[in-house]
């Protein structure tokens, strides 16, 4: 720890910020840039692929990320996930077809998806505990802020520059942010006590459950994505989600066979551990159904660009960013994470309403729509610091690493099952509504869709809204831990007395 004695640990968080916004911006960026894409670039394969690849990558390596970061260190496996990120970034841009575009956005991936953990887990090593919520509320909230403004930024740089410059604007930040850590970050202190032994032991890695949960989650993503990627017809919906359920039970009894699990569920065992893990799967769904319903909405119902339709997410951004500042402060006043996570879920629960609402009342009023983000942006503003550090607060020192990175990659995950339920969901209602006899006949084509896509939508933020109810009944959960169930002893999920 001698270097943060020597240096300040703002310049080594800014560089945190720095890598985090890169990997947030690049899950969005090429929703505005991808028909560019798909004139200049040829190839056979689907060019869903180029945002599918990114996704399954960043997804299926949190996890290892987070348990070889137990292992071997933060600091070493952070710059191996910004490397990656770099020659990832430079392969994209340089690609010069599908094929190349979606194996380089693969390895940009594999990067991305440590950044997205390894950033919330260096936050302990660099600033002491009354500190760390605000730290973990300010990555929190230039992930959010940083996912909305990617087709801002992706359509922009279509416009004036190319969409090679979507990849290549990474390369110097990340070059940056590589060098700054690695002077400034402290190294992972090797315990005087540690025999040989024991160093052995804490090397094991458990690398067939690591391949187990990898084919398990490739398997499901890729049912996610079924019905944009063009695969081959004998790989049916059915058969990669039979296939997938059988990987997650073979990894679940691997976990609890396992001397040195991949991803102790003991971990589970925890109630605020398991609640905040289901809060992050619900954040997840609630965070992408607006990300990905109302643009579509706006532009297909009310024929606003795509650029337009993303100024109408301004208020998602601002309430994300003002309530994670305000949930590090209430967290370092040590304010109870209970209060705050039903806090938060009430405010999702109110948006989903809000937005219904409009749908049914105002549908032509992209106003209205926009103004019901505002709680929903507060509510996952205030639960994206919480996870986190609830997470770390309950689990043993040990396992930290894997810790932080279980709800993340849970978030990730519920995001893309959640959107492709809910897109499947959407295509039936509107389907039997324009099927249903006199449906076209009544109005023009174009209205017909849009009130059929306005009443479907009703129902998909409905199902959305079921989501955040969930998340409130689990927040329930995050009472203060007993002595036997984690580190709590001063007070981590709420005020000692």
């Amino acid at each position: 720890m001698k270097a943060l004695r020597t240096s300040s640990p703002l310049l080594p968080f800014a560089m945190l910020v720095l890598t985090l916004i890169l990997a947030a911006l690049d899950q969005t960026i090429l929703s505005t840039a991808l028909p560019v894409i798909s004139r200049e670039l040829t190839g056979g394969w689907p060019l869903a692929w180029v945002f599918s690849a990114y996704l399954l990558a960043a997804t299926v390596v949190i996890a290892l990320y987070g348990r070889l970061a137990d292992v071997l260190g933060k600091k070493p496996m952070l710059l191996l996930a910004i490397g990656l990120f770099l020659a990832g970034s430079l392969a994209c841009g340089a690609s010069q077809d599908v094929q190349q575009l979606v194996l380089a956005r693969a390895l940009q991936g594999a990067g991305g998806g440590g950044l997205m953990t390894l950033t919330m887990l260096t936050v302990p090593d660099l600033f002491a505990p009354d500190q760390r919520g605000r730290y973990q509320a300010l990555l929190g909230a230039a992930y959010g802020v940083s996912t909305m403004f990617g087709p801002l930024l992706g359509g922009a740089l279509v416009e004036h520059l190319s969409w090679h410059w979507a990849f290549w604007m990474n390369v110097p930040p990340a070059a940056l942010a590589w060098g700054v850590l690695a002077s400034t970050l402290p190294s992972k202190p090797t315990p005087a006590h540690a025999s040989a032994s024991e160093g052995r032991q804490r090397a094991r890695i458990d690398w067939l459950g690591a391949v187990l949960l990898t084919a398990a989650l490739v398997l499901l993503l890729l049912a996610t994505q079924h019905g944009h990627l063009d695969l081959p017809e004998r790989v049916s919906l059915w058969l990669l989600l039979a296939v997938g359920a059988a990987f997650t039970l073979a990894f679940v009894w691997r976990q609890h066979r396992a001397a040195h699990p991949l991803l102790p569920l003991s971990l589970f065992a925890r109630p605020a551990y398991a609640a905040v893990s289901f809060i992050g799967m619900a954040s997840g769904v609630a965070l992408y159904a607006a990300v990905v319903f109302l643009p579509q909405y706006l532009q297909i119902g009310l024929h606003l660009s795509p650029t337009g339709s993303a100024w109408h997410l301004l208020p998602l951004m601002a309430g994300i960013t003002v309530a994670a500042v305000t949930s590090g402060k209430l967290l370092r006043a040590q304010k109870p994470a209970v209060s705050m996570a039903r806090t938060a879920c009430a405010l999702m629960l109110l948006s989903f309403g809000l937005i219904v609402c409009a749908l049914h009342w105002l549908p032509g009023e992209p106003l209205a729509l926009s103004a019901g983000l505002l709680p929903l942006g507060l509510g996952l503003g205030l639960l994206f610091p919480i996870v986190t550090v609830v997470a770390q607060r309950v689990s043993p020192a040990q396992h930290m690493g894997i810790a932080t990175a279980a709800p993340i990659m849970l978030r990730s995950l519920g995001g893309a099952a959640g959107v492709a339920l809910l897109a499947a969901l959407l295509t039936h209602l509107v389907k039997q509504e324009l099927a249903t006899a006199g449906a076209l006949a009544h109005r023009g084509a174009a209205d017909a869709v849009t009130a059929a896509l306005g009443h479907g939508l009703q129902s998909v933020f409905g199902c959305a809204a079921v989501a955040a109810l969930l998340a409130l009944v689990a927040s329930g959960w995050l009472v203060k831990t007993r002595p036997h169930e984690g580190p709590a002893k001063d007070g981590l999920l709420e005020p000692t007395s």
